[in-house]
This record gives structure tokens, C-alpha cells and sequence, in this order.
């Protein structure tokens, strides 16, 4: 179930509603006392003045004019009603209730002033009184949808959404032509999970009147959760037309298009909904997650700083800024995220580990080792805490140690290659050729495609004699990753040490062209990365100036093209900026 489906006041549709009830009531503007002419005609003008301000979404406007009405006319229960109204749709909850209490005080049987003043104390969150004022109101006006409608609202935020669907079923009833009526009916229904009907009322809705706004947002969450992806990405897509300054139609539309792989668009309809809404947590932890997984390590961290400011008290919060910034190489920024994630969740044994790995990144190796162990007393079968751990003990020089996790790591998750391989090193490093044999193997078992393991094994079967088995593996490794220069460099020297001269050379060419090109590369990083620290800083040209260095050095640089892309967006460049963008999605194709 979705926050989105709470039930809320509308000022547009308000609006229109409140110009019936005031047009209706207009010659009521005259109070007891009025004798003069003269003041029911200036009356009758600040009235027409008011709701001629309203019809212009003039809330300034309509409040000086009711004010003023008021002073020629404080009698009249109306002009209170009126100016209450305005108040409360400018966010004056207080004043508005003042009013509303001063036009029922004027009028008792007053139903729509009744019904402002249920809202107004909803804004306020004393549910109990506006729900006895929802009441009156209902009793005043049986025949009127919106008192319905109103003491549905209002029983949904007290909790007690059967007698809230019950009402707004009558109001619909009553108005079934409204579409906003059944969108609301919808989401009470969908609050109580009888997601059959609230699709039923939100295609009602569609039916009445096709281009609804918040149907269309409401039908698309409900396709999304359904994974109707297809029918979702059509209704999220109007809806965010239709309602452009709606942060929560940006959000969804965003999840979609994530659903659908189209990160760019995606990310663009996520930093949609936190500029319309910075305080939107949601978004912005997709936002930060979704630009983790891009690489946009910066900007990751932003949207997860939103959103630990926001809510100081969610752990998980901290802890995704503490991953982020663990990434970016700033382990010092991120041990204390995860020890305030720890403080507010101190069993979780993940929180922990994530401790552990950020000291083991500083190199504090036996801090690291307390965390991993304490993760441990939590987490006793948790392979990857025995990793960490083993991980850490290797580093310490207690290799023997360190075997014993990783071998513990490897009985509790036996499909894991990066722990067989972690452990094959680790032996090889301890002399123990065999055993080393048997875990790179078990590795590449696990990752068929393990270029990495297939290349060490080569290397370990050479350094014991077995020179054919040592080539077939170092073989597979170049198969599966040809840049992987020392694997070249090692089956150039096992084909001289069997003495295949020609074939030698050509692996030891190979190994020399790809050590340039591994230059290249890394100057292009190099360049990007700093390119990235000036975007950070607000420095547009510089960044371009590196992400162009970075693209001359390695044309196939696809971190470089998206970088550049995206500072040349911030500068309004869109036409060279989408050519960026487009190059960049097709070499990630190409190279993932």
C-alpha cells in the first residue's frame, strides 16, 4: 500500500465547489442590521470582487476582499465562510478555523461552513471534532456529496476506512458523474487493498473525463505495483503532462522507466520530483540509488544527505550515505553514517559489517577485525561477515587465520566464486599449490566467465610445472577479458619455456600494446575523475575541458561521454548533450 493514496484536499476542485455554495448564497451577503443601500450594493460588489479574484486563482485577491466584506457586513455568516476558506487554502489554518467558528456561530444550521471547519481541523490533525463537525454537516446537507465526501476524508485519517468508503460510495451516489468522487472512492478502496475495485473506480473515473489528472496517477502506481509496465508508463506518463509540478507523478513515472532500463530518462524524472519536492525522502533514495548504480557517485551522495536530513532517524538512510561515500573513497566521511546507523539499530548485523569494511578501506585492520567479529556474534552463519573477516586477517599477515574464514565462508555459501577465489590466492600465497588448484577451480565452477580466477590458476599450475594446464587456463582467461596484459606476459613465457618462439613474440607484443593502452585508460580516468570534482564544485567549463581530455586519450571511454553529457545538460548544451548521451549508452551496450 502507497502513501500516494491518502486522502487530501484539492483547491481546484474545491474551488469550483465553493463557487456553488457562495453563488447560491449571495443575496444572504445583506445582514439584519443593513438598512442602507448604499452598503449592500458595495456588499454585493466585494462579493462579485471576491469570487471574481477566486476564479483567477487569486487567493491574495479574494482574501482582501472578504476582509473587506466582512468589515461592511459582520454579521453575515457567508462572508466569514468565504474568507475562512480563502485562509485555509493559503495554508492560514488558525485564522481559517476563526472563521469558520464565527460563520457557525452566526448560522448553526450552516452546512457548508460545518464542512470548511472539518477540514480545517483535519489540517490541524484534531480528527475527533472534525469528525463531529463532518457529522453535522451531513445532517444539515444528506443530499450533498461533499459533506459526504468530506466525513469520508476525514474517518480515512482517523483510521477507520470501512465507514470512510461507506460515505464516499454515498457520495458518488449521490454525483456519479464526478470523476474526482470515484478517484477518491478508488483510493479509500485501494488503502484497504481491494485493488479489483479501486481499479474499477479509478477507470470510472478515466471514463468520465479521460485526461484526470490524479486518476491517471493513481491507475499508473496500481499498474506499477502490478508490474504492468506497458499500461503504468501510458497513464504515469499523462499524468506527469497533465500535472507537470506534481513531484509524486515525476517519482513513479521515474520507477517505470527504471523498471523499463531507461536510466537516463529515468534520473531525469526522479530530479524532477526532489526539485519540485526536496523534502520528497522517497525520491530521493531512488535518485541516490539509481545514480550509485550509474556510477554518479556524487551525485549518490547528495540525494542520500537529503534525506538523512530529513529523517535523522532512519538507519537505513545513514547507512546508504555511508555506502556511497565509502565508494567515492572517503572512509573517513562514512564511519560515522554507519555508527549512527548502528546507534539506531545496534543488532543489525549488516550495519556492522558495513562498519568493518569502511576501517578495513582506511587500513585499520583491527578495527575492521572487531566489527566483523562482532558482526559475527549477530550473524554466526552470515558467509560474507567470515569473508570480511578472512579478508581482513589476510591483510594482518595471519594468513593461516585467514584461511580458516574464508574456508567457513566458503561451507556457508559454496556457490560464492569470490570466496573460492579469495581462498585460492591465499594459499598459493602460503605455497600450498594443490589446495590453491582446487578453490580457483571451484571459482571458475561458480563463474564460468572468472577471467580473473582462469588467469591466476594459469599462473599458480605454472609456478608448479604443469606448463600445458597452465596455458589452457591462461588461454580461457584471454578469451574471456583479452586485455588482461600479464596473462599474455605468462603464456608468452610458458610457449618460449616450450620452445614456440613465433607464438611467444606475438603474446609478448600483444602484452606491450596493452600495457600502452592501459595508460591511455588510465590517464583517462584520471581526467574524468577530476573532470567530476570540478563538476562537483560548480565548475561547468573545467569539467568539460577534463571530460574532453579523458575522451581524446580513450575515445571508447564510456564514463567520459556520460559525464560530459550530463555537464554539458547543466550548461543548456541539449543538442550536444543528447550526442553524448547517446554514445555513451552505446559503448556501455558494446563494453559493459
Amino acid at each position: 500500500m502507497l502513501r500516494i493514496f491518502c486522502i487530501g484536499p484539492r483547491i481546484s476542485l474545491i474551488t469550483a465547489v465553493c463557487f456553488v455554495v457562495l453563488c447560491a448564497t449571495f443575496a444572504s451577503v445583506q445582514t439584519p442590521g443593513d438598512k442602507s443601500k448604499q452598503a449592500q450594493a458595495r456588499a454585493e460588489a466585494l462579493y462579485a470582487e471576491g469570487m471574481s479574484a477566486l476564479r483567477k486563482q487569486d487567493l491574495a485577491g479574494a482574501q482582501a476582499a472578504f476582509e473587506k466584506l466582512i468589515r461592511v457586513a459582520p454579521r453575515s455568516p457567508e462572508a466569514h465562510n468565504s474568507l475562512g476558506w480563502v485562509l485555509l487554502n493559503q495554508g492560514q489554518v488558525d485564522p481559517a478555523v476563526t472563521q469558520f467558528r464565527s460563520a457557525i456561530r452566526l448560522k448553526p444550521d450552516f452546512p457548508q461552513a460545518h464542512l470548511n471547519l472539518a477540514n480545517a481541523l483535519s489540517q490541524r490533525r484534531d480528527f475527533a471534532e472534525a469528525e463531529s463537525e463532518a457529522h453535522e454537516a451531513v445532517r444539515l446537507a444528506p443530499k450533498d456529496s461533499e459533506t459526504h465526501r468530506t466525513l469520508g476524508r476525514v474517518l480515512s485519517l482517523r483510521g477507520d476506512l470501512p465507514s470512510a468508503i461507506s460515505e464516499m460510495q454515498t457520495a458518488v451516489a449521490i454525483e456519479p458523474q464526478r470523476p474526482d468522487l470515484h478517484d477518491d472512492l478508488g483510493s479509500l478502496l485501494e488503502q484497504e487493498t481491494k485493488t479489483d475495485e479501486s481499479v474499477a473506480q479509478f477507470t470510472e473515473a478515466l471514463r468520465i473525463q479521460p485526461e484526470f489528472p490524479s486518476a491517471l496517477l493513481h491507475l499508473g502506481i496500481v499498474r506499477w505495483q502490478q508490474k504492468s509496465f506497458a499500461e503504468a508508463h501510458d497513464l504515469l506518463a499523462r499524468a506527469s503532462k497533465a500535472i507537470p509540478g506534481n513531484a509524486q507523478a515525476h517519482y513513479y513515472f521515474g520507477r517505470v522507466l527504471e523498471e523499463e532500463k531507461q536510466p537516463d530518462q529515468a534520473a531525469d524524472e526522479l530530479k524532477q520530483a526532489v526539485t519540485l519536492q526536496p523534502d520528497f525522502a522517497d525520491a530521493q533514495q531512488s535518485l541516490g540509488l539509481l545514480l550509485q548504480r550509474r556510477g554518479d557517485t556524487p551525485g549518490a551522495i547528495a540525494a542520500f544527505r537529503h534525506v538523512v536530513q530529513q529523517h535523522p532517524d532512519d538507519a537505513d538512510a545513514h547507512n546508504n550515505l555511508g555506502l556511497a561515500t565509502l565508494q567515492s573513497g572517503d572512509a573517513a566521511s562514512a564511519i560515522p553514517e554507519f555508527e549512527a546507523a548502528i546507534r539506531l539499530h545496534p543488532d543489525d548485523a549488516g550495519y556492522i559489517e558495513n562498519l568493518g569494511t569502511a576501517y578495513l578501506q582506511k587500513a585499520d585492520f583491527d578495527s575492521a577485525i572487531a566489527q566483523f567479529q562482532a558482526a559475527m556474534k549477530i550473524a554466526a552463519q552470515d558467509a560474507t561477515a567470515h569473508y570480511d573477516l578472512g579478508l581482513a586477517l589476510k591483510l594482518k599477515d595471519r594468513l593461516p587465520d585467514a584461511v580458516a574464514e574464508f574456508h567457513k565462508a566458503a561451507e556457508l555459501a559454496p556457490d560464492q566464486p569470490d570466496i573460492h577465489y579469495t581462498l585460492g590466492v591465499t594459499l598459493w600465497q602460503m605455497g600450498q599449490f594443490a589446495e590453491a588448484e582446487t578453490e580457483l577451480r571451484a571459482a571458475t565452477k561458480a563463474k564460468a566467465d572468472y577471467s580473473e580466477a582462469y588467469y591466476t590458476l594459469g599462473t599458480v599450475l605454472k609456478q608448479d610445472g604443469k606448463l600445458e594446464d597452465a596455458a589452457s587456463a591462461l588461454r580461457k582467461a584471454i578469451e574471456l577479458d583479452p586485455g588482461l596484459v600479464g596473462a599474455h606476459t605468462n603464456l608468452a613465457a610458458i610457449l618460449r619455456q616450450q620452445g614456440n618462439t613465433a607464438a611467444a613474440d606475438a603474446e609478448s607484443q600483444r602484452a606491450r600494446d596493452l600495457f600502452k593502452q592501459s595508460n591511455r585508460l588510465q590517464g583517462a580516468t584520471f581526467n574524468t575523475n577530476s573532470g567530476n570534482k570540478l563538476l562537483q564544485a560548480g565548475d561547468l567549463d573545467g569539467a568539460i575541458s577534463q571530460f574532453r581530455s579523458a575522451i581524446n586519450l580513450e575515445p571508447d571511454y564510456a564514463p567520459a561521454h556520460r559525464r560530459l553529457a550530463e555537464a554539458l545538460q547543466r550548461k543548456g548544451e541539449k543538442t550536444e548533450a543528447e550526442e553524448e548521451f547517446r554514445k555513451a549508452a552505446e559503448l556501455a551496450r558494446t563494453k559493459p
